[in-house]
């Protein structure tokens, strides 16, 4: 395939590891507010979008479903916690090959997106200790909705206002780490590319149907370049 018109790249797994600080920001807010101690990865899956994973650490931990100042209240908190999160931890780190293949795509003509399942704020502070926000100009987010494919469908039309038309699908590339990322990209009608840098091995993403499968983005070409 030619270089793709557009790339929407996931955040967690994919472009970075916070070390789990997004996790410690979860139970630091959930403390701040309730007293009481919250595992986000007791209550959540990779690839849940964090209003999901919000609601779900709630109702595991309170019994119930948070009422609408509540969940608020706790983004908010989790929002104010994870910059002091992601400064301080000790094994946050950007994968191998990244800032070159976001460069090799950007000097190719391609229009680089977020497509995560963070709240967009969260996203952007991730990625700022790596020193990746310049290269995106816009994304879809945790924020669009709960369900990944929507979420990836609102990605899409913000690249088609930037470029003021419509973009053929199959020159679209949805990058993740999770079979949630690429039944995402199937559902849009884009092409998936999934990364094994997260918790899922070369086979299994392999199982997923993914159109590509990368070790990392050090060893293996991105397709198109």
């Amino acid at each position: 395939m030619t270089a793709p018109a557009v790339v929407l790249f996931d955040i967690d797994g994919t472009l970075i590891s916070t070390g789990g600080a997004g996790a410690r920001s979860w139970g630091r807010a959930f403390r701040k507010l309730h007293d009481r101690e919250a595992d986000i990865t007791v209550f959540s899956e990779s690839g849940m979008t964090d209003p999901v994973v919000g609601r779900a650490v709630f109702e595991g931990v309170l019994g119930r479903q948070p009422n609408q100042q509540e969940l608020s209240r706790l983004i908010m908190a989790y929002l104010m916690e994870l910059p002091i999160e992601v400064a301080n931890s000790p094994t946050y780190h950007r994968f191998d090959g990244v800032i070159r293949t976001l460069e090799r795509l950007s000097e190719a003509g391609t229009l680089l997106g977020l497509v995560t399942g963070n709240i967009e704020g969260a996203a952007r502070i991730k990625i700022d200790r790596a020193n990746l926000n310049p290269y995106f100009a816009f994304g879809g987010y945790g924020t669009d909705s709960a369900d990944r494919a929507e979420l990836t469908l609102a990605a899409i039309a913000r690249a088609e206002t930037m470029q003021g038309t419509a973009i053929e699908r199959s020159t679209i590339v949805v990058v993740g780490d999770t079979p949630r990322d690429v039944a995402a990209a199937k559902a849009v009608g884009a092409v998936s590319v999934a990364v094994a840098t997260g918790d899922y091995s070369v086979d299994q993403l392999r199982e997923t149907g993914a159109d590509h499968v990368l070790r990392n983005f050090a060893e293996d070409e991105f397709p198109g370049l």
